[in-house]
């Protein structure tokens, strides 16, 4: 719901194993109006070919599209002066020259921010605290400046002769990767990367694509809900406390809908594995009503 209220068309879901009664997530976001189709993939250790196959697959249908995970978000600070979303905010970073074929987002990992077990007011709110550097980076990629073995390396993709990448200031990835123990754990033990196909396995123990201070056995660290915090980082809980207030008005006034409404429970139940961009999509004053009643636990 987070990303549709940014303008996103549509969205295309890579399942690989999920075992959270998935079918049932994506026919409550369907009910909503999102477009939102599912790809069983399987296989293990097969992140970049399940990339390759959804551009190849959404080429001639799509421009641009992000890959990233249900653990990130896009996010600029500046959006907060925003009182509407519009498909402005996501083609403003498209909105390049056209020999620009990808677009670099730099992504920031937030920790544990102090959290021993699942926020109850939801990702978003419940982790403010990060590092401090840019980590890694995930793209914008317009589909037809792809080269056509279709290579890429999971943050971005190779470009046909005559197409260039470039970094913009204009959005960002919020990644909550380093969650409170409970849920970490469970990323632990089916985490498969490129340079780490097993964590419990001693091998390349100081590829970044470990956790620093793991190890290789799911024993939470010591400290663990205190690492990985350099900067505190509020901004997505100031905007969905100013939202929530600014929803009952909107409610109470018979307005049409405030846009940062459901943000504080969308990694409740919002799943992506590909996102294609971008048409202007309003939230049914219905569903922003309900938003009131049932996620109101999230701005007290």
């Amino acid at each position: 719901m987070y990303h549709d209220a940014l303008g996103v068309d549509q969205f295309f879901l890579y399942d690989n194993g999920s075992e959270d009664n998935l079918a049932a997530k994506v026919a409550e976001m369907r009910s909503t109006g999102i477009n939102i189709s599912t790809v069983a993939w399987p296989w293990t250790k097969t992140q970049e070919a399940g990339l390759s196959h959804c551009a190849a697959v959404h080429q001639t249908s799509c421009q641009w599209m992000t890959f990233i995970d249900v653990d990130e978000f896009i996010f600029n600070p500046d959006w907060k002066i925003l009182e509407s979303p519009s498909k402005s905010m996501l083609e403003a970073v498209v909105s390049v020259d056209p020999q620009i074929g990808q677009i670099y987002l730099p992504c920031f990992d937030f920790g544990p921010s102090g959290q021993t077990a699942h926020p109850q007011e939801g990702v978003c709110q419940g982790y403010t605290c990060r590092l401090k550097t840019q980590q890694r980076h995930k793209s914008f990629v317009r589909l037809d400046a792809v080269e056509p073995s279709l290579q890429n390396s999971v943050h971005h993709f190779s470009l046909k002769s005559g197409f260039t990448n470039m970094w913009t200031k204009l959005a960002r990835i919020n990644h909550y990767k380093y969650q409170a123990w409970t849920e970490f754990k469970l990323k632990f033990k089916r985490r498969v990367s490129a340079y780490v196909a097993d964590w419990t396995d001693p091998v390349n123990l100081q590829s970044s694509d470990r956790a620093p201070g793991l190890g290789v056995e799911a024993v939470e660290p010591p400290g663990w809900a205190d690492k990985f915090c350099e900067v505190k980082d509020t901004v997505m809980q100031e905007l969905s406390v100013l939202s929530a207030l600014l929803l009952a008005l909107a409610v109470l006034l018979g307005a049409g809908a405030f846009w940062w409404a459901p943000v504080a429970a969308v990694a409740e139940f919002l799943f992506l594995g590909a996102t294609a961009i971008v048409r202007e999509r309003s939230v049914p004053p219905e569903l922003l009503r309900s938003a009131i009643s049932t996620h109101s636990q999230y701005y007290i």
